[in-house]
């Protein structure tokens, strides 16, 4: 018979110590690591081909396919010196072995909330084919209109060299130069032109290095092509 009293399961006392608390909560750590590096190894695959392919279009919207007949994102060398303090990659595009074109990142420090990192894509002349931001904070709805995405501001630098443009120039309206500013935000575009501008000046020093970096490129290519 019932004495109307609930039995409690009796709970081995070695369960109360210390030592095995922390053994259970170790395992459950180690645990959810596996899960997290099967997870992250399940789609690891994934998400590189989601960056290349993201990686792909930014360099199509500054190095124009008809320029090359080469793969830039395979075809790269590095900034020499890493003058901007970020990735020193360099894609080449080259059309018969000779560049025709190099893209890369600039980076300023001067955005009104922090870093402003672009990628630059300049053709054989040294003239911009394009300018594409790549991350910044700015403020929404003010300085966020060095987006493509938000405004076309940015196609202002197409078809602009050092040899074209004037020093003086490379500046917003405000400053004596060229370049719009955005109203109530004068601080972000004066940020991108002095970026774009140094990273004009770097193609020029490294023009060279750019060059013989193509021709050897190509070089090795086509030299593994004709090897069976």
């Amino acid at each position: 018979m019932s004495n109307g009293m609930t039995s409690t399961p009796l709970v081995p006392s070695y369960t109360r110590g210390i030592g095995y608390q922390a053994g259970l909560l170790g395992g459950m750590a180690m645990l959810v690591s596996i899960m997290l590096m099967m997870g992250e190894h399940g789609t690891r695959e994934d998400i590189q081909a989601r960056l290349e392919e993201d990686r792909r279009a930014m360099l199509n919207q500054v190095l124009p396919a008809s320029m090359y007949d080469n793969n830039p994102l395979e075809a790269t060398t590095q900034l020499d010196g890493n003058p901007f303090g970020g990735d020193p990659t360099v894609f080449l595009a080259s059309k018969n072995g000779e560049m025709t074109g190099a893209a890369y990142e600039v980076i300023t420090h001067n955005g009104y909330s922090g870093d402003i990192v672009l990628i630059i894509g300049v053709d054989a002349n040294g003239e911009l084919s394009g300018v594409r931001t790549v991350k910044h904070a700015e403020t929404p709805g003010l300085g966020d209109k060095i987006e493509i995405a938000k405004h076309d501001w940015v196609k202002s630098f197409d078809g602009l060299s050092l040899a074209n443009t004037p020093e003086k120039n490379w500046a917003v309206n405000k400053d004596g130069g060229q370049f719009d500013q955005f109203t109530g935000a004068t601080i972000t575009p004066r940020a991108v032109v002095g970026a774009v501008y140094e990273g004009l000046k770097i193609f020029e020093q490294q023009r060279e290095h750019f060059q013989v970096a193509a021709a050897e490129l190509a070089q090795s290519e086509a030299i593994e092509e004709e090897q069976p």
